[in-house]
């Protein structure tokens, strides 16, 4: 391109593709074998493979998936498996409040933020927060969809092949695949801290997650560890702000 030429802006279709390229990278894949374990666990109670698959594509949520497989084993009313199911997921809360803004445009109608909201997971929020601020309003949208549907697809996939694998994954890979996620999702958290904020944040989460944990059950730690830990990062935000002006 000669110097001085302005670059040609980019298409709808290559935002997309470009961010279904930057998830099958690693961010696909990580959340992917995260749910092979339950498509394994899916096998067990005898769910076909395609209820395995479609659980994913739904729910998108490993612990709730868990969750749910457990609960069918234990032969638990449906509709107790759904509160508990939206109890565990109540976590996105949080997440679908802090992206959305960034994906939000003039027009969208209800329905389009709902479907929207239906890719928020982990994953998908830590790296969407951590590359959509820096591109044009315009473009975020696209990228986000094309990022979201690869890590969907590609963890639908992989639920059918932990189908498959059923009785012959050792019972501590799997379990131990479900922890990828999380590990992943601390690492890319602290890869992106760019301020003091940031990192009271994220210290106050490891430091109040256990005591929640011990305090309140595990309904509502990680609700109570965001509420409270988020709140005195605000806080500190602000003070340091202040100072500042």
């Amino acid at each position: 391109m000669a110097e001085g030429e302005a670059a040609a802006p980019a298409t709808t279709r290559r935002l997309v593709l470009r961010g279904a390229r930057d998830a099958l990278a690693l961010p696909a894949w990580v959340v992917g074998f995260a749910l092979v374990g339950v498509g394994s666990l899916a096998q067990d109670v005898g769910h076909p493979l395609g209820a395995a698959m479609l659980s994913t594509l739904l729910i998108w949520a490993g612990p709730a998936q868990v969750v749910f497989y457990g609960s069918l084993a234990a032969g638990v009313a449906l509709p107790l498996i759904a509160a508990a199911i939206c109890l565990s997921s109540i976590r996105f809360l949080p997440m679908t409040i802090a992206l959305m803004p960034l994906l939000r445009r003039p027009g969208q109608g209800l329905l389009a933020q709902i479907a929207i909201a239906h890719y928020i997971a982990v994953t998908v929020w830590v790296e969407s927060l951590r590359r959509l601020p820096r591109m044009p309003a315009e473009e975020r949208l696209p990228y986000y969809l094309g990022f979201a549907n690869a890590c969907l697809v590609t963890t639908t996939a992989l639920t059918g092949v932990g189908w498959f694998l059923s009785g012959t994954l050792p019972a501590p890979l799997a379990s131990g695949l479900l922890f990828i996620t999380p590990v992943y999702f601390t690492l890319a958290l602290a890869a992106g801290a760019r301020t003091a904020v940031d990192v009271v944040a994220i210290v106050l989460g490891f430091a109040l997650a256990p005591a929640f944990g011990h305090l309140v059950g595990r309904d509502f730690d990680l609700l109570l560890t965001g509420l409270v830990g988020g709140t005195i990062a605000y806080l500190v935000g602000r003070a340091r702000r202040r100072r500042g002006a």
